[in-house]
């Protein structure tokens, strides 16, 4: 009886985690749809106001070059854009590089801090009443500005969440497959957290907020995008999603480069989650805590736990069924489990041997980022995680 309600314990955590709360966030918005049309947020498309485009970097002068182009040749009146960069620690002669670009308002300084600090010291020189921030290694669309300025035209939008696109190649190794399929099933879901309440944080690669909601964030935070989005959304402000304002970029080079972003992300989610104690509370968050559980705080914590743990208790259970022959809801589910960590493992094989068959590595990548969740989880406890990024290699 025991391993019984043990196993539907955990069989609950990963369903809803993983498919449950998407399903209901769907009924909830088609109902919000129908029932209540005139809750539905409205946007002015002529909204024009000046913007700032923030970008922090440190050693990226590989990638200088497409990005100051890109940002060039945004849709949007240059004369309402600051270009503001800003290169703590950068030795690799990025400052020297984007001098050579008019236009470009630089602030360098020579010791490395980590990202947070940047920002903070960054914000000083801000002057326009939108901030936008983008890492230096993703590609924006051509609308990107437009896109995001038009939901900030509702003054109860305080940040606004871009889309993360991976550029996706035949050539694709585990990393690519998994990590286009996770981020197309990420931006559902998160359009429609925006379109029943408010998203739930914002990525790195592209958001942005109201210059005025800016409060300086603790130097050691790890998702700095993530605190600052919801600190704003904790003030009662909303986070608006549009993936019509998207940032590209390759996906890591292999799973093994791609465990070294989730396992940050996951300390990183860990931290957030001591960070923002306040925001578990609905009396003072509301159904803004009911999307942060479902949506983040689930999937660092008690899911990837019930993913592993889940398959040693359904084999306790198939294990002391009486006939072996005996053919049941636990046993098809362990032997459903069986052929997928089967199919994991021929997906990490073929990756270590080069060979590229995208739909056996979605289940290597499913596995591999949950296991990263649980070293991230440790790593956070240990106090081992530095505030410094180690960057992926990229595709």
């Amino acid at each position: 009886m025991t391993l019984l309600l043990i196993f539907w314990i955990l069989f609950f955590i990963l369903f809803y985690t993983y498919l449950g709360y998407a399903l209901i966030l769907y009924v909830l918005l088609k109902l919000k749809t129908i029932l209540f049309p005139q809750k539905i947020n409205k946007y002015n498309s002529n909204y024009e106001p000046e913007v700032c485009l923030f970008v922090t970097a440190f050693n990226e002068k590989d990638y200088i070059q497409q990005k100051v182009e890109n940002s060039f040749s945004l849709d949007y009146p240059r004369e309402k854009i600051q270009y503001l960069w800003i290169t703590d620690g950068s030795d690799d002669g990025t400052p020297d590089l984007l001098k050579k670009f008019e236009n470009l308002e630089i602030h360098h300084l020579a010791e490395r801090r980590g990202k947070m600090h940047a920002m903070n010291r960054g914000m000083k020189f801000v002057k326009a009443p939108i901030v936008i921030f983008s890492d230096t290694n993703t590609i924006l669309g051509n609308k990107a500005i437009r896109e995001i300025v038009t939901k900030f035209s509702n003054p109860k939008t305080g940040c606004v969440a871009g889309e993360k696109r991976i550029v996706e190649k035949e050539a694709d190794a585990a990393a690519g497959a998994g990590e286009g399929l996770y981020w197309k099933f990420e931006s559902w879901v998160k359009n429609m957290d925006a379109g029943l309440n408010s998203a739930v944080g914002a990525v790195g690669e592209l958001f942005a907020i109201r210059r005025d909601l800016f409060q300086e964030v603790e130097t050691d935070t790890i998702l700095d995008d993530f605190i600052i989005s919801l600190r704003i959304a904790q003030k009662g402000y909303h986070i608006a999603y549009t993936p019509n304002a998207y940032a590209e970029e390759t996906a890591s080079l292999n799973v093994k480069e791609e465990l070294k972003r989730k396992i940050r992300i996951a300390a990183g989610g860990i931290q957030t989650i001591f960070r923002l104690k306040d925001l578990l509370n609905p009396f003072k968050s509301g159904t803004l805590t009911w999307q942060y559980i479902s949506h983040k705080v689930l999937r660092w914590t008690l899911a990837p736990l019930s993913l592993f743990l889940i398959f040693f208790v359904n084999m306790a259970m198939v294990w002391q069924q009486t006939e072996w022959t005996e053919v049941g809801f636990y046993s098809l589910f362990f032997y459903f489990q069986v052929i997928c960590y089967l199919l994991a493992a021929v997906g990490w094989y073929f990756e270590n041997r080069k060979l590229r068959f995208k739909l056996l590595f979605i289940p290597y990548y499913f596995v591999s980022i949950n296991y990263a969740s649980i070293r991230g989880m440790f790593r956070y406890f240990k106090g081992k995680q530095s505030v410094k990024w180690e960057k992926s290699k990229r595709a």
